[in-house]
């Protein structure tokens, strides 16, 4: 079993967790992730490895509580054991040849967007990060993102933080200002991966996405995860997470994605009564 060290409230829907995994710590990678189940009936849920310390031999993870296992991840406290952790899965981030980047963060996206934009300044890259909230109590890692980028936008949607607008907006403006990017990597909500891209793709910018489908063992032998990349079928899990984003059938992610929400819903009500009577 795994211990949980520390545990940190961002907002009122996310939640971040220190994880004792030595093993998975000694190897993991910015871009990777694991896949947990909070106790020995749980189901298993990949969620991106966002940081380690290799030292401490501890795995940062960052939630979302949006269905049934993240409620029950969440209700576990500091000090208590999750049943399993399993990684590092799937590939790192690709950094050789990229020299400016700008990362670009949506919501709870922006916990995987972050140990990216540290990889690239760690290796001296010049990092620019965008990051967009629905709203200022929904805002994430701010200060973690300034710490890493040699320039940070905020945008939320009703302008109650930062500047109002989507994070395609001062994206457009920043590339057509002269802002020459080796890359533009995006990581969020599927729709808005999609304008991303659709911002770039007019100006030839190289952009990648970070996929995280419906995924279900992560070595690619399910086939839950599988997009259409490039008119071929690849697997999240062993192909990436990352792909190049002009090739991705988004359509069809978002299809997929939507597959199994009545469950989810279903899953949601029941583990909220259990811990409703749990209390």
């Amino acid at each position: 079993m795994y211990k949980i060290v520390s545990k940190r409230v961002l907002n009122p829907t996310v939640t971040m967790m220190d994880i004792y995994a030595p093993l998975v710590a000694k190897n993991a990678e910015a871009g990777q992730f694991i896949i947990l189940r909070v106790d020995k009936d749980g189901e298993r849920i990949p969620l991106t490895v966002a940081g380690y310390d290799r030292t401490a031999g501890t795995v940062k993870i960052i939630f979302q509580i949006v269905g049934g296992t993240t409620m029950l991840l969440n209700a576990k406290k500091e000090g208590e054991f999750i049943e399993d952790f399993v990684g590092p899965l799937g590939c790192a981030a690709k950094t050789d040849g990229i020299k400016k980047v700008c990362i670009v963060g949506g919501g709870v996206g922006c916990a995987i967007a972050l140990p990216v934009a540290q990889k690239f300044h760690e290796l001296g890259c010049e990092v620019h990060s965008i990051i967009g909230f629905r709203n200022k109590d929904l805002l994430i890692l701010e200060e973690e993102f300034k710490a890493c980028s040699d320039k940070l936008t905020v945008m939320t949607d009703d302008g109650s933080y930062g500047r109002q607008g989507v994070v395609t907006m001062p994206l457009k403006e920043a590339i057509e200002a002269g802002e020459n990017y080796d890359e533009v990597i995006t990581i969020g909500p599927l729709i808005m991966m999609k304008f991303v891209v659709a911002t770039t793709k007019p100006y030839g910018v190289p952009t990648t996405v970070s996929m995280n489908p419906i995924m279900i063992d992560g070595t690619g032998m399910c086939g839950g995860c599988r997009l259409t990349v490039g008119g071929k079928t690849k697997f999240a899990c062993v192909d990436g997470p990352d792909f190049d984003g002009f090739e991705v059938d988004f359509d069809e992610a978002m299809a997929r994605s939507n597959a199994y929400a009545e469950f989810e819903q279903r899953a949601r009500e029941k583990n909220c009564n259990l811990l409703k009577g749990a209390n």
